[in-house]
This record gives C-alpha cells, structure tokens and sequence, in this order.
C-alpha cells in the first residue's frame, strides 16, 4: 500500500512544561479519545504552524502564548485510518494564564515517567521518548524550556 498518497493533515502542537512535568490533554467526545496528547491542532488554511499554536492554545485552554520555539517535526502515517500527520511540536516558553480544558477535555500535568504508562496517540509516541532522552541528559530546572539535541 502506497500511504504517501495518503491525505496529509499538518497539526501544531504545544509542550508546557511546569517545573518537571508537562501538560497532557486528552479529547472529549471526539475521534482518538481514549489517548493522551500534547495541546495543539489543525493548521486552517493560510495559517503558519505558530499561528496555529497560538490559535488553538486560545481555544483550547484559554492561554495565550507569549514565547514559543519550533521544536521537532515529524509524520506519522495512520493506515487504518487512512491519513497522515505532519505535526509541528513547539517549546512553549512563555504564557499567559492557567491552562483550563474550555472544550472539556482532560489535562493532566505529568512526568516523562507517568507519561509512558498512560497510551498517548501513536504520533506522539517518538516525542515522548525524546524527551525522556532529554530530561536524563538534562535534568528540568526552573525554566519552562526544553534544549533541542
């Protein structure tokens, strides 16, 4: 099967840390809900992937982002389903607010340890190892930022 004739769907997503725990979502009510992910959506036409981030952190948790730095892309290929995903992960450095789920998703701070024990969206899956790589060659201070490799 030939998936890169698959549709592509591009995403933002946004990593909030919070000392040495980050936030995690997971959808209400909507395709994939029994899975953790990183906040973030669909880039709408015209958007850039920041645009995107800024746009769907306003509408998601109600914070609006101050300071974010691309981070890693990547492509997953859902074949059951039929699509693929280009997400664009970015550090989110600074913001204003307290993340709230407006559209009634789950939010949950976690470890990168806590993390791996509960099922995030297969996408997702390589960002988490990474950061767990990240976190054992640089442990979290203060800072809401992660050093990319």
């Amino acid at each position: 099967m030939n998936t890169q004739s698959f549709p592509l769907i591009q995403v933002s997503a946004g990593i909030l840390w919070q000392d040495q725990t980050f936030l995690a979502t997971r959808r209400a009510k909507k395709p994939h809900a029994e899975y953790w992910e990183f906040p973030g959506g669909k880039l709408e036409p015209g958007e850039t992937p920041l645009d995107a981030l800024i746009r769907e952190l306003r509408e998601e948790l109600a914070i609006d982002v101050r300071k974010a730095q691309l981070w890693q892309t990547l492509e997953h290929t859902y074949e059951d389903a039929g699509f693929r995903v280009r997400i664009f992960f970015f550090d989110i450095m600074t913001y204003d607010g307290e993340p709230e789920g407006v559209e009634g998703q789950s939010l949950r701070w976690l470890t990168i340890s806590e993390a791996m024990q509960l099922p995030f969206l297969p996408a997702d899956q390589p960002i988490l190892t990474k950061l767990g790589a990240l976190r054992l060659l640089n442990p979290v201070t203060q800072e809401k930022t992660v050093s990319a490799p």
